[in-house]
């Protein structure tokens, strides 16, 4: 599994960005996938954000997003997107896609990141 990110910039506090992230794999195969965003801040470690169930699409958030940031799928479009509301500077960050099979603990595949800047 190949990941593609886009979608970061710059943006005010309070605002909106979607990132999308392009899978290159057969979407049958990726019925057992998960799907997730993580995010790497300045100076700290990279955080969970975010993963989805590709086949049933069931989602699972961090707290700190929750109610702010949606995760979803295109199956038609072999992307998984990453809708980011009333962002916060402290959502700045090198946003990373990722994926694992279902049965696995580990991310396996990582995209190559897209800069969020939330400016106050």
């Amino acid at each position: 599994v190949q990941l593609q990110a886009s979608g970061g910039g710059l943006v005010q506090a309070g605002g909106s960005l979607r990132l999308s992230c392009v899978v290159s794999e057969r979407t049958r195969a990726l019925g057992n996938y998960i799907m997730a965003w993580f995010r790497q801040a300045p100076g700290k470690e990279r955080d969970f954000v975010a993963q989805v169930f590709w086949s049933r699409g069931d989602t699972h958030y961090a707290d700190s997003v929750k109610g702010r940031f949606t995760i979803s799928r295109d199956k038609g479009k072999n992307t998984v997107y990453l809708q980011m509301n009333s962002l916060e500077p402290e959502d700045t960050a090198v946003y990373y896609c990722a994926a694992r099979f279902r049965f696995q603990t580990e991310f396996g595949a990582w995209g190559q990141g897209t800069l969020v800047t939330v400016s106050s």
